[in-house]
This record gives structure tokens, C-alpha cells and sequence, in this order.
């Protein structure tokens, strides 16, 4: 077996990994090797970020499957995640919203650490990105992410008219969603430049990658983790048919919230029944491992046939969202409970035909934004060729389908107002018949999609049944710290991925 060795051996190129391999790099005596499963992805449709929703399923995509939903109708939602470099800022509707400091008061609630705080991860936030807008107090300007908010010019008539119905019915509209508070209505900051879709890797690996001390290697599979004396030393692989060991002083988990608990089962590392009905002999006890999976849905949608055509995006179709609360319209501050966005095209689950075209309907998609509901994932066997089985447990609580069920209500009162009657011809989905509470459940249950942001399998927390201190540090094994969407405790309000580079932005800075 050949053997590499690095300081720093980051696993997976994805969005966190592209922050760590860029920061911990910035170092000349420090070696960083970056290992990635996928390639350079060169799909011109890639750039498209009106395509985002179709290409799905390519060679780019891992693909995975839940288990059938028993809160879902018994339907499986395939769930897309980056498989090359840039991870699923590859796949992604390219929406880059913070969170509120509400989502922030939880993880230092979670963690009794306040550097995952609103205050402290702003300037994190601000160094990451270079904003349309220019600098402010919670905006900056120099990052390597391009951020963009859209203008009167660029946002589609429909959308502007959706906006305008909100706010008749007492939805304040904010300058963005980025500010601290989410409650309102806005535009998407989008994470475009020229009017094409800007990876992770664009933004943060490419420009580094002459340095000396940063390799990073693709078509590379990662099938376990070495671990001997309570320390992981490195990583087992298999790069062109060829197996190979590599060695490092430090691993960082950067895979994301599937593919970082399976490592770590495949490893010896988890709940020993889970390991010992797949053929895995325990290393570390660590019942946690896989546990705390959630993920945000969206219904698809409350559909409406236009009353004339509807002009084509020129950024995602997703153009806009509402954030409400469940106690009022009108609610400023303070937590957010559901979502209601503009879609322009019709959008629907697998569930539907509603037979309208491109051009002739749109969508109000509605979801709730902090679901209480939580699922597990697990391996199957040892070999990373065995499918993991993959239960997210969807609308499990009467917390998320009352919330689904007040989101829906919410959608159907702005595609009723007065701003959108010159666009509004039928609403096809759910359709007028569908009242009562029965029949909004049963809609719900086949109309309801995954929003793609699957968090919180290796949770961080102040207690010793987290998998991951407050620190990112790995608990009961030196040497290895997890540093993704896999940590965060509870998911926030909006899209995770500007919390994931905040995640990584915050420990590469703490890094010694």
C-alpha cells in the first residue's frame, strides 16, 4: 500500500472543505491535502443558475434516496448532493441567506460556546463575501464569494408584484435577508457574477491552488478512517484501482452531514447495534453518530395558472422569499416559523401533472423553517458500496405539520391579493376544493419536497452525547475535528450553505 502523508488531511472539496484548504493553506509551513470523490465538473448547464432544478441526477450528483415517509405518503425523496469539487455548491439554487440571530441564540444555547453566536460569526459572514451592495455594518465587500442582490432591473415583474402582495397584507419588506432578522419580504441574494452560478471552488480553492503546500486530489474514495490508540492517523483510500494510506498530525471531516456519519460507521466509530447488524466491529461508542438528521421541506407548490405569460428568470426562478411568523404578518423580530416563495414557473412534486407550462403558471412554494421532526441515517455494511439507509422521518411532530399547514395558508393569502389579480387566472394547486384539514394533510403528504439541506448528523454540543464539542474537535478521538453542515445542533431559518462556510470560516480562524 502507498502511503502520503500531510499536517492537515481535509476530506471532501465541497463547500466547507474549499473555505479550509484556501484558509489553513494561507500558511506555507503548513501541508494541506484535500481529498475529493468527484472531478472538475464542466457541464456548461452548471453555470446556468436557471437549470439548477434539472441537473440533478448527473454524474456530479451522489444521488441518495430516503427511505419511504410515512409523513410523506410513502413516497422517497431523492436527495442531491455535490459529488465533485465544489460539492453541492454545484447543485444548489445559489441563495445566500445567514439565518437569524433567533436560528444563532439556539447553537450557543446548544453549545454554552458564544463564538456561534450572531455577534461573533458576523465577522465571518462579512469576510466572506463581496457584496453587490458594497460595505456596511453587516455587509462586506472584499470576501472571495460574490453575493448579489438583485435590483428592480433584474427581479422578474411577477416576483415584484408577489412582493407587493405581501406587504399588503402586512409583511414589512427588508433591504435583504442577511441583516440579522429574516421576518419579511425580499428580493434572494444569489451567489452570481455575470449572471452565472459561483462555486465554492471558484470563489475560495481556485486562487490558491499554486501554492506549494496545498495538493488536492480527485477520484479519490475515502473507505475509512485509520484509528489506533484513541487518535485517527489518517485516512484509507483507493485513488485509480491503487490503495493508499494517508498519514496526517490532523483530519478534518468536510464531506457533509451523509457522507461524514457513514465514514465514521465504515471507521468502527457509532451506535455499536447499527455497527454490529452491518458487520463492523466497534471502535469508538458513539451512539450519536447518524442521529439529530433534519432537513427543511417545501410544498410544491401552490401552483396557479397565469393569467398571461410569465416573463422567463433571468437569475434562479426561485427569485424571492417571505419569512413569516406563525404569530402575525406584521412580526418584526424574534424567531421565524414558516416561508412562502415565488417560483417563476409552475413547480410541482412528482405527485402531480397539473398540466401547465413554462411560461403560463407560477408557484408560491411554502415550508416550515425550523421542523422539530428528526431522523437517523445508517450503514448497511462495510463497504462504502452499500447503500446507507437514509430516514429523515418528515413531519414526524404536530409542531411541523401544523407549521406546514399555516404556510400554506399563508401562500394561498398572498396568490390571493389584489397585487398578483393581473396574473392569477386559477389556482391549480392544491385547487379550491381542497379546505378542510384532512385534505390540506393528505395534499401536504404528496406535495411536500426536500428544500436540500440535510444538517446536525454529528451535532456539536456542550454535552458528552454530542458527537462534536464546541470546538469542532471529535469527541473520544484526537486528532480529528468535523467541520460541516454535519455539526450544526439546529438548522437555521433559511438555505444552510453561507451558515456551512461561516462554520468553516469561524474554525479555520481558531485553527493553531
Amino acid at each position: 500500500m502507498t502511503t502520503a502523508s500531510a499536517d492537515v488531511l481535509i476530506l471532501g472539496a465541497g463547500s466547507a472543505g474549499c473555505v479550509l484548504a484556501n484558509r489553513l493553506s494561507a500558511d506555507p509551513a503548513r501541508r494541506v491535502v484535500v481529498l475529493e470523490a468527484g472531478g472538475r465538473v464542466t457541464d456548461p448547464d452548471m453555470r446556468r443558475p436557471e437549470l439548477w432544478p434539472f441537473i440533478q441526477h448527473r454524474d456530479y450528483d451522489w444521488d441518495y434516496l430516503t427511505v419511504p415517509q410515512r409523513g410523506l405518503a410513502g413516497r422517497q425523496l431523492s436527495w442531491a448532493r455535490g459529488r465533485g469539487v465544489g460539492g453541492s455548491s454545484l447543485l444548489h439554487a445559489t441563495a445566500h441567506m445567514r439565518g437569524c440571530r433567533a436560528d444563532y441564540d439556539r447553537w450557543v444555547a446548544a453549545t454554552g460556546d458564544e463564538r456561534w453566536s450572531w455577534d461573533r460569526l458576523l465577522p465571518r459572514f462579512r469576510a466572506m463575501e463581496s457584496f453587490s451592495g458594497g460595505a456596511d455594518a453587516v455587509h462586506g465587500a472584499d470576501g472571495p464569494m460574490p453575493v448579489l442582490l438583485p435590483g428592480p432591473d433584474l427581479v422578474n415583474p411577477l416576483v415584484q408584484d408577489f412582493l407587493a402582495g405581501a406587504e399588503s397584507l402586512g409583511v414589512r419588506r427588508i433591504p435583504d435577508h442577511n441583516g440579522g432578522e429574516m421576518l419579511g419580504a425580499t428580493p434572494n441574494s444569489l451567489k452570481l457574477r455575470n449572471g452565472e452560478r459561483v462555486t465554492d471552488a471558484d470563489a475560495y480553492l481556485d486562487p490558491v491552488l499554486d501554492r506549494p503546500n496545498l495538493a488536492v486530489l480527485t477520484g479519490v474514495t475515502v473507505h475509512r478512517l485509520r484509528i489506533s490508540g484513541g487518535r485517527v492517523l489518517g485516512a484509507e483510500v483507493v485513488v485509480d484501482g491503487e490503495s493508499m494510506f494517508v498519514a496526517a498530525d490532523t483530519v478534518i471531516l468536510a464531506a457533509g452531514s451523509i457522507a461524514d456519519p457513514l465514514l465514521l460507521m465504515r471507521s468502527g466509530v457509532g451506535d455499536p447495534e447499527v455497527l454490529g447488524a452491518a458487520g463492523v466491529e466497534t471502535v469508538l461508542e458513539s451512539p450519536q453518530v447518524g442521529k439529530n438528521l433534519h432537513d427543511h421541506l417545501l410544498g410544491a407548490g401552490n401552483l396557479y395558472r397565469a393569467a398571461r405569460p410569465v416573463p422567463p428568470t433571468r437569475l434562479n426562478l426561485s427569485e424571492s422569499m417571505s419569512y413569516q411568523s406563525a404569530k402575525g404578518l406584521g412580526e418584526t423580530a424574534g424567531p421565524v416559523d414558516v416561508v412562502v416563495g415565488c417560483v417563476v414557473a409552475p413547480s410541482a412534486s412528482e405527485s402531480f401533472d397539473p398540466g401547465v407550462g413554462l411560461g403560463e403558471g407560477f408557484t408560491l412554494l411554502f415550508g416550515v423553517t425550523n421542523p422539530t421532526s428528526r431522523g437517523e441515517l445508517r450503514i448497511t455494511g462495510p463497504s462504502i458500496e452499500d447503500a446507507p439507509v437514509i430516514d429523515p422521518n418528515y413531519l414526524d411532530t404536530e409542531h411541523d405539520r401544523a407549521m406546514f399547514r399555516l404556510a400554506l395558508e399563508r401562500a394561498r393569502l398572498i396568490g390571493a391579493s389584489e397585487a398578483l389579480a393581473g396574473w392569477r387566472a386559477e389556482e391549480v394547486l392544491p385547487g379550491p376544493r381542497v379546505r378542510t384539514e384532512a385534505d390540506i394533510d393528505a395534499f401536504i403528504a404528496r406535495a411536500a419536497i426536500t428544500h436540500h439541506h440535510p444538517v446536525g448528523t454529528l451535532r456539536m454540543g456542550a454535552d458528552d452525547a454530542a458527537p462534536v464539542t464546541p470546538r469542532l474537535a471529535f469527541r473520544g478521538l484526537e486528532g480529528l475535528y468535523v467541520v460541516d453542515g454535519s455539526v450544526i445542533p439546529s438548522i437555521t431559518a433559511g438555505p444552510v450553505h453561507a451558515p456551512v462556510l461561516a462554520i468553516a470560516e469561524e474554525f479555520a480562524a481558531g485553527f493553531d
